[in-house]
């Protein structure tokens, strides 16, 4: 309840009152207590405080039971008596509280969307369980996609980059850093196993603008964003994963105020045991200065969880508004756990503060606010408000009607699909299976003309050969008729002179026959000069 400009949480057996105040909200806080022991309800009374003080909030409502906050609380018997005990029957108002229902999902709440981008390497590999060398190789992927305009809006969109930084890597090992195909098959792995629980509904556009969170209704009071979570709490990493990134995005979005009247808005961060689960420590050094410096932004962050132990003494130290309830001590780790968060407080004379916490009932609680000066008030044993609003689940006529009533029912409903990393990869592997194809085909072309100017200077070379033959062949033919003209000649030639002979032989016979029949050496003469003239002419 606010009353008095203060936050009224609880109020001793004594009547006391112990209230956060305003002006000290955003100096953080804690409620633990084993299940069971009241911190949904003390989580639920500060939320209601805030928004009747005009102080939006944002929580997660993990096991469905906080979506009642938007209807009229119903004073029963046991309410009746709590307010009684508490001396707040007059002041006491059942009603209801303005609130905004969110799911990452889409189905019981506003869209909650956000680009693969705006989330980043450290987000996203602890919602995919990445060692510190899968994530370097992520990170990577982040960079060249960055660097070459790859937007990254959606899962499809880094499959897409890290494929193409896979088949590429030797072209970006040097200026990058070392990439492995084992990594980026190892991401690709875990990508798909993110997806089937649900996660591709979370990345993509229109992305949440968190500005949505600082709203107030007609008459001044906060709005209470409530998360849908139930399923997503099935998936623990994604779930802290996505807090985380929730509240990363907050603090840099968020500008400087400096020290405030009240928060701009306050932030339950609850089951907070998930987000701490062995973080290393570079992670948890970012996680602990954003803690430190999101007060600065007008943020007040509220951890719920079983035990301080569940969160680092880093992040513990800046958690000044403290609520207790009981704890078990049954083994040597949840005495330890006790005696740490009894030692948290400033010790009050009038109890143990380690057996108390053993001691407390449902609905009791230890606390220890800040005050004026930002010192923690001396711890108390209180009882805490009950609700003001429904304490359990709605129905979804209910939770349908609160949505279409919300100034952004319509705003994130559709989901968009814009042109981004894995359309422009696509667009540069068709460019360049076009630009392979025309090159092979070029190349064809050209072994084509080369192909046919060797068939071609080979058919001149035959031709040539062919005319050189066949010139050959009418030269050695001619030669051959020359040389057979000539031996004929020759052959004639001797022919006749071989005619010539027989005929001289033939006169020579003649003449000495008739100078054998002359009888006289003188006849004889006579007759050869007669016959040698005859034969001369």
């Amino acid at each position: 309840m606010y009353i008095n400009q203060r936050l009224l949480i609880g109020k001793t057996a004594e009547g006391k009152e112990l209230s956060i105040l305003p002006q000290m909200a955003n100096r953080h806080g804690i409620i633990t207590g084993a299940s069971g022991s009241g911190k949904t309800i003390t989580l639920k009374v500060m939320a209601e405080s805030f928004s009747d003080a005009g102080v939006p909030v944002f929580l997660a409502d993990v096991k469905g039971d906080l979506a009642g906050t938007a209807l009229n609380g119903e004073v029963n018997e046991n309410i009746e008596k709590r307010l009684k005990k508490l001396s707040l029957e007059k002041t006491f108002e059942a009603k209801s509280f303005p609130v905004r229902f969110w799911d990452l999902y889409g189905i019981n709440g506003h869209p909650v969307r956000a680009t693969v981008e705006s989330v980043g390497p450290e987000v996203l590999s602890i919602m995919l369980g990445l060692s510190e060398a899968q994530e370097g190789n992520l990170a990577i992927a982040f960079a060249i996609a960055k660097d070459e305009n790859l937007a990254l809006i959606d899962l499809k969109d880094l499959r897409a980059v890290l494929q193409y930084v896979c088949e590429n890597r030797d072209k970006y090992t040097a200026r990058y850093g070392n990439i492995t195909t084992q990594s980026i098959g190892v991401i690709q792995r875990s990508l798909l196993t993110l997806e089937n629980q649900g996660a591709d509904h979370f990345f993509g556009q229109p992305a949440l603008d968190v500005k949505d969170f600082f709203s107030l209704d007609n008459d001044g009071r906060g709005v209470i964003n409530i998360l849908h979570a139930v399923t997503l709490f099935e998936s623990p990493d994604m779930y802290a994963a996505f807090l985380l990134w929730l509240l990363t995005t907050l603090f840099t979005t968020s500008p400087e105020v400096g020290d405030l009247d009240k928060p701009k808005l306050v932030f339950f961060f609850d089951e907070a045991h998930l987000l701490f689960h062995d973080m290393p420590a570079y992670r948890l050094k970012r996680i602990t200065q954003v803690v430190k410096l999101i007060r600065s932004r007008g943020i007040g962050l509220y951890f719920i969880s079983q035990s301080p132990t569940d969160v680092p003494d880093e992040v513990l130290a800046q958690l000044g508004n403290r609520v207790q309830h009981s704890l078990r001590a049954y083994t040597p780790s949840e005495q330890k756990s006790v005696h740490a968060a009894a030692q948290s407080f400033r010790k009050n004379d009038k109890f143990d503060t380690e057996k108390t916490i053993l001691e407390l009932g449902t609905g009791e609680a230890l606390i220890s606010f800040q005050d004026e000066k930002g010192a923690p008030e001396i711890v108390e044993r209180a009882t805490i408000l009950p609700p003001q609003s429904r304490m359990g689940a709605i129905d979804d006529i209910t939770r349908n009607k609160v949505i279409n009533m919300s100034p952004l029912c319509g705003k994130y409903d559709e989901a968009e699909d814009p042109e981004s990393a894995a359309e422009i990869i696509e667009q540069k592997a068709e460019t360049k299976a076009a630009e392979e194809q025309a090159k092979q085909e070029a190349e064809a072309a050209e072994k084509q003309r080369v192909a046919a100017e060797k068939a071609a200077e080979k058919a001149a070379e035959e031709q040539a050969k062919l005319a050189e033959k066949e010139r050959i062949a009418a030269e050695k033919a001619a030669e051959k008729l020359a040389n057979e003209r000539a031996k004929q000649a020759e052959k004639e030639a001797k022919a006749a002179e071989k005619a010539k002979a027989n005929q001289k032989k033939a006169t020579d016979r003649l003449l000495g026959n008739i100078l054998g029949s002359a009888g006289s050496a003188i006849g004889r003469n006579i007759t050869n000069k007669i016959f040698k003239d005859i034969f001369k002419k």
